[in-house]
C-alpha cells in the first residue's frame, strides 16, 4: 500500500520542487489509519509553508486515486534533524554522523546496529560500530535494500551541521530574491524616450498638494447686557406703609 501511495505522490512532489523521503501507513481498525508522507527540498530543508503547500496539492490527487479504501488522516512532515536514511545518496550525504540501523534481514544473526556512518560501498552502507562487543568486527557492510529502518542519532555535531545547512539554504534563497529585486529595479529605471517630445524643453511637472485647511475658530457672539428689572410703579404717594384697613395711615393731629 505504501508503495502505491509513493507512486502517486512522488510525481506531484517533484513537480513542486520537492523530493519524497518516505511513505508510511500505520494504524487501522478503531484507531484509524494514518498516512505519513515525508518530503524535503533538494537542500534538505522543508518549511511549514512547504508542508501546507504539499498537503494542499496531494489531498485532491489522493481523493481521486483513492489508494486507501478506509478513512485515513494525512500527515505531511519534514524529515527532521534525526532524519531517516532511505536513498543511497542519503548514506553518502550524511557520512561522518552517528546512526542506528534496524535490519529487515539479519546479518550474521544480528538485526540492530549502531555506529558512525562511513558512506557507501556499492549498494551497502559502511558502518563503524560503536556497539561492538569484544571480539566482534568493528566495521560492517549493511545491504541498503535489506535495511528496515536507518536513522541518524541526535548529537550536538548533527545539530550544528543541520543549522549550518539550513542557514546556507536560507542565504541562497535570499540571494535569489535580491537578484530578482535588482532585475525589477532595472526594469523600473529604464523608461523609453518619447519620440514626439525628444526636443521638448518644457520644465518638469510639479505636483502641488493643496494645503490642508486649518480649522477657524468662530467668533463668539456678543454677550447680552443684563436688562434691568422693571421697578413696580405705585400711583399713590410715597410714605409710611399702610396700617389697618385703610389705605394710608391718618396723620396725627398737632396741638
Amino acid at each position: 500500500m505504501a508503495a502505491r501511495v509513493a507512486a502517486i505522490v512522488e510525481p506531484v512532489l517533484e513537480g513542486m520542487g520537492f523530493r519524497l523521503v518516505r511513505v508510511r501507513v500505520s494504524g487501522g481498525g478503531n484507531s484509524g489509519v494514518t498516512l505519513q508522507i515525508m518530503a524535503e527540498r533538494p537542500d534538505g530543508t522543508f518549511t511549514i509553508e512547504d508542508c501546507e503547500a504539499a498537503s494542499r496539492a496531494l489531498s485532491p490527487v489522493l481523493d481521486v486515486e483513492d489508494p486507501i479504501t478506509e478513512a485515513y488522516s494525512l500527515e505531511m512532515s519534514s524529515p527532521g534533524i534525526d532524519r531517516p536514511l532511505v536513498r543511497v545518496g542519503d548514506f553518502d550525504r550524511w557520512s561522518g554522523h552517528e546512526m542506528r540501523v534496524e535490519m529487515a534481514v539479519a546479518q550474521a544473526g544480528r538485526k540492530r546496529y549502531r555506529g558512525i556512518l562511513l558512506g557507501t560501498s556499492g549498494a551497502s552502507a559502511k558502518l563503524r560500530r560503536t556497539d561492538a562487543n569484544p571480539g566482534e568486527e568493528v566495521d560492517a557492510l549493511l545491504p541498503i535494500e535489506e535495511i528496515g529502518e536507518a536513522r541518524l542519532v541526535l548529537t550536538d555535531e548533527l545539530i550544528r551541521e543541520a543549522l549550518r545547512r539550513a542557514k546556507q539554504a536560507g542565504r541562497s534563497m535570499e540571494d535569489d530574491d535580491e537578484d530578482a529585486d535588482d532585475l525589477d529595479d532595472e526594469d523600473d529605471d529604464f523608461l523609453p524616450p518619447d519620440a514626439d517630445n525628444e526636443n521638448d524643453e518644457s520644465p518638469d511637472m510639479i505636483v502641488v498638494r493643496p494645503a490642508t485647511p486649518r480649522p477657524v475658530k468662530a467668533a463668539q457672539a456678543p454677550k447680552k447686557s443684563p436688562q434691568s428689572k422693571p421697578v413696580p410703579h405705585s400711583d399713590g404717594p410715597r410714605g409710611p406703609k399702610p396700617k389697618g384697613p385703610g389705605r394710608f395711615a391718618k396723620p396725627k393731629p398737632t396741638r
